[in-house]
């Protein structure tokens, strides 16, 4: 079989996907405002957005009669959901209340980096030492950076930065088993209940954090890009082309993210681009694209007693 095509259009779907997802922090900072002029509450955004899509998901589970998930499939649906529907929005929302969005895009340079790490111990490889040379040095730089950022007295993280870095390492957990999953239900699917599994978090947790003060309109636009694209749309591309084209290779389109997601901070919030974010990024970037060239083999399975020496 020729693996060219696929190839190719899971490349285009993991690209539109990434595209999708580089406007998620830019407009959850429109969404949370700024500490000066804040609106929506991190929380009740990560919670709501959660909401609507979990409602659209139904609305799509039962539009294609979608059979409910197999007894194996929870536990990675759960996973899933604590990872992509609520790990990952909370801790970014939350931070997005304290940091820019260009700020928060350096800190997604990890990302890439948190998923091959995670991938490889799931799905049992053996990375070479060249691959761990460069994710403690991509680990390295992004803490540099967060540390450089905060001023003369920030020798500590800030809480923000803590929370951006366990959010990605959250939204890596999401996506490896969402990929591993992709290979045993329809991709679409794997998001859809993923959502609908958080609804008993969701709902009441939105509804104890609902504004009390009236907001924007641009506000309330956020909240429904975020539920409707990022949230949910935007798996709908991510994980068909995890499993179209192959994880190793697609997930290598989500190195352009943290600069797409810095280009809308700039388009949409005005923020300014500064030559130290540009380059930490940028190295960061460097360092996880090398590590992904670096030889990563298979563990090597035990083998059974009856082939054993004697």
């Amino acid at each position: 079989m020729n693996a060219g095509p696929n190839l190719r259009r899971g490349l285009l779907l993991g690209l539109v996907a990434v595209v999708i997802f580089s406007a998620t922090l830019p407009i959850t900072r429109l969404a949370v405002g700024t500490p000066a002029e804040p609106q929506l509450s991190g929380i009740f955004v990560a919670l709501g957005r959660a909401v609507l899509a979990a409602l659209l998901s139904a609305l799509y589970l039962l539009a294609v009669r979608a059979p409910w998930p197999d007894r194996e499939h929870w536990r990675a649906l759960l996973i899933i959901s604590a990872g992509v529907v609520l790990g990952f929005p909370l801790c970014t929302s939350v931070a997005l209340e304290h940091v820019e969005a260009v700020h928060a895009s350096a800190i997604q340079g990890a990302l890439p980096l948190f998923t091959a790490v995670l991938g490889a111990l799931l799905n049992r490889q053996r990375p070479s030492l060249g691959f761990w040379v460069c994710a403690s040095l991509g680990s390295a730089l992004v803490i540099g950076y967060a540390l450089l950022k905060g001023g003369p007295s920030a020798w500590v993280i800030h809480p923000a930065d803590a929370l951006l870095l366990l959010g990605m390492l959250l939204a890596s957990m999401g996506y490896v088993w969402g990929a591993r999953l992709s290979g045993r239900m329809p991709p679409e699917q794997v998001i859809c209940w993923s959502l609908v599994v958080a609804l008993p978090v969701t709902v009441p947790g939105s509804l104890l954090s609902l504004p009390t003060q009236a907001m924007h309109s641009s506000t309330w636009f956020s909240l429904v890009y975020l539920a409707l694209f990022p949230m949910w749309i935007g798996f709908f591309f991510w994980y068909r082309g995890l499993s179209v084209g192959g994880t190793v290779r697609v997930s290598q389109v989500q190195l352009l993210q943290p600069f797409l997601s810095m280009l809308f901070a700039v388009a949409l919030l005005g923020e300014r681009l500064d030559a130290l974010t540009v380059g930490f990024a940028a190295a960061v970037l460097g360092t996880v694209l090398i590590g992904r060239k670096m030889a990563i083999e298979p563990r090597p399975r035990p083998k059974p007693e009856s082939e054993s020496e004697p």
